[in-house]
């Protein structure tokens, strides 16, 4: 069976591995479904996962505390540019970090074992991820829309629940996403590189980690220089009369002249407000290697024909009146979100019996052989999956109704629908590293335009459902990665991310209460809110039904489906060129987020393809390792400059201070 590894990306065989310093099974497996499963179970899993600590109370405590924290990260940059960032990386190096300083002074007895920074890391990656998203989209629109919140205790269940969802939603995902197809995951890869240098021991394991370190070093301070400096301008701004003048200097101001004077400022104004220049992040970059070469094309080919030709065209035209990303994604975005769509459900359906197998647990339930064979005794069974989905259902349903006078069959139908878009959006997210949430939570709000339109809050809610299940699957989905490559238990690591949360759900609802009082708050220059701003729009725009939505629009959404169904099934007509044909998913993608994205991700994948040619032994060594620091150092040094920045107001709103 082939698998989706991509020729341009780095291979690594995998080995058996007792100890920390092993090889990660990144190439992955080849075989039946069955002979995968076994062949990881024999080579990796056996000596680590049977043997070696996993889930123990100290890693959910510490989990569940840094969680806590970036949590608060997350929301606070969520509410100011309308996203978030996984915090698994972060989380384990601080931990480990932390750990290792209490063992030194003697506070803790042992070290942790890499599978309990696996576990850790769960934990800590639901209570800081995967319940805060849908609080800066769905609920902070609502807040928008109606100019009033929701009372905290119902705001509590809401959360509570569309996190179980979620989560329990990624049960059967796992077995067909990353036991069979093996998706990347980037992310994922990541974090294990990351543990098994911080872990590792024997020369070849140093050799990684050393690399590892000072990618990670040259990435933190590359983040500096672009976002740091302006913050050390404003803080000796605070002690001398004169400016220091250091944010002119940073990587983002002179790339930017720099491209203002070999275009001219007005072609660069005009062309930047589509997206279309060059905007440096290392991070990108790494995952554009850890990705590979086939994916990140795609992204970039198709980034280019939506935002150098599509949008020019269209702006001309006078269909497109705003010249801001923010304005003109409200018209990409259908045509890509439909692509993604169509060929995430039709690639579910022609690999039927793979999914099937996902689910061969609930018929097990019901039946008199009880017999487990020895990857059911470890994998999350699918009764979790069954319980957590009706009982949320259940829930949801009840304070969807109980609330919005959402009729019941209404609910149903968007935990149904939640579960068909989750499947996309944890494709696109192995795939690409990118889950599009609001794609996914715009489907919804197109369908229930449809059957109820006028009720705005109910199109909002509804959609909420999708998005957060979409977040939460595709989070847990990137963190099982991790433990799949490390050999850890699935079922013990699906325990630590359920224990995060309770305390992402407390932390999170909280403290959106502490910095979002009321909505006078939202659409200003401390809280722009970018994401509630568009769900808000998007639901006013859909209150009078599909009528409402322009021809473009409509014709976006049919051909992007077509498209969608054509890239899924090029590779069952020409499956010996399959790794040379364009992903559907990243295809999609593209039209959702900047164009400079797509680019810096072509750059990373080319270059991880190139090395691999030129020197394959040194790419098979170092490609993951290098990107996996440069992604972790990057996002430790941005986590510290939001601190830096926001911080205390951070402190004083959560503490009632003006």
């Amino acid at each position: 069976m082939k698998t989706e590894s991509d020729p341009g990306a780095p291979q690594t065989p995998a080995v058996p591995a007792t100890s920390n310093d092993f090889e990660l099974p990144i190439a992955g497996f080849q075989g039946t479904p069955e002979e995968i499963e076994r062949q990881w179970f024999e080579q990796v899993y056996k000596g680590r996962g049977d043997r070696m600590a996993q889930l123990t109370w100290r890693a959910v405590l510490m989990g569940g505390v840094l969680g806590a924290v970036l949590s608060l990260t997350n929301l606070y940059i969520g509410l100011k540019a309308g996203w978030g960032f996984g915090v698994a990386i972060t989380a384990c190096i601080l931990s480990y970090a932390i750990w290792t300083a209490l063992c030194k002074i003697r506070i803790a007895r042992t070290p942790m074992t890499i599978l309990e920074n696996n576990c850790m890391q769960s934990t800590a990656s639901s209570a800081g991820y995967s319940t805060g998203g849908t609080l800066i989209s769905a609920f902070a629109a609502y807040i928008i829309l109606n100019n009033q919140s929701l009372p905290i205790p119902l705001t509590l269940a809401w959360i509570f629940f569309l996190a179980v969802l979620g989560v329990t939603m990624a049960v059967p995902m796992k077995r067909q996403m990353i036991n069979v197809e093996q998706l990347r995951f980037p992310s994922g890869v990541a974090a294990a590189e990351t543990l098994r240098a911080l872990h590792s021991h024997s020369g070849k394991g140093m050799r990684a980690a050393k690399a590892l370190g000072i990618a990670g070093v040259l990435a933190a301070l590359d983040k500096f220089w672009a976002e740091g400096l302006p913050l050390v301008d404003k803080l000796f701004a605070k002690w001398f009369q004169w400016s220091t003048k250091l944010a002119e200097f940073s990587s983002v101001e002179l790339i930017e002249k720099a491209q203002v004077w070999l275009l001219g400022k007005d072609a660069f104004t005009l062309w930047s407000g589509r997206t279309v220049h060059f905007s440096w992040d290392a991070i990108f970059v790494a995952a554009g290697a850890i990705t590979g070469i086939r994916v990140c094309a795609t992204m970039f080919v198709s980034g280019t024909l939506c935002w150098g030709v599509f949008v020019p065209i269209l702006q001309q035209q006078g269909v497109i009146a705003g010249t801001g990303f923010r304005d003109i994604v409200q018209w990409t975005l259908w045509g890509g979100t439909a692509c993604m769509v169509s060929s995430g459900l039709l690639s579910m359906l022609l690999q039927w019996r793979s999914a099937q197998r996902a689910f061969r647990g609930l018929g097990k339930m019901f039946s008199k052989n009880k017999t487990v064979d020895e990857m059911d005794a470890i994998e999350t069974p699918t009764s979790w999956f069954a319980l957590g989905q009706v009982v949320s259902l259940v829930a949801l349903a009840w304070l969807a109704h109980a609330t919005f006078d959402m009729p019941w069959w209404q609910s149903v139908l968007a935990v149904v629908l939640s579960f068909a878009l989750a499947l996309v959006a944890c494709r696109v997210t192995g795939e690409t590293d990118t889950t599009p949430i609001g794609a996914m939570g715009k489907v919804t709000q197109l369908t229930f335009g449809a059957l109820n339109p006028g009720n705005v809050n109910v199109n909002l809610m509804s959609a909420n459902i999708t998005a957060a299940a979409a977040a939460s699957s595709a989070d847990l989905l990137t963190d099982l990665k991790s433990g799949y490559l490390l050999g850890a238990n699935p079922r013990k690591q699906f325990l630590a991310q359920f224990a995060g949360i309770f305390v992402g759900t407390l932390a999170t609802v909280f403290a959106f209460a502490a910095l979002v009082p009321n909505a006078s708050v939202l659409g200003t220059d401390q809280f722009p809110a970018p994401a509630a701003q568009t769900w808000a729009a998007v639901a006013k725009a859909l209150s009078h039904g599909l009528s409402a939505l322009e021809p473009i629009k409509l014709w976006s959404i049919l051909l992007g489906g077509i498209l969608g169904v054509i890239l899924s099934l090029l590779p069952l007509m020409f499956p010996k060129k399959q790794n040379f044909l364009p992903s559907a998913s990243a295809f999609g993608l593209a039209w959702v987020f900047h164009w400079y994205y797509g680019l810096l991700f072509f750059i990373g994948g080319l270059l991880g393809w190139w090395l691999t040619r030129k020197a394959p032994q040194r790419a098979e060594e170092f490609t993951f390792p290098v990107a996996s620091g440069i992604i972790a150092g990057g996002s430790l040094m941005g986590v510290a400059l939001i601190f830096w920045e926001n911080g205390a107001m951070i402190v004083k709103k959560l503490l009632g201070i003006e």
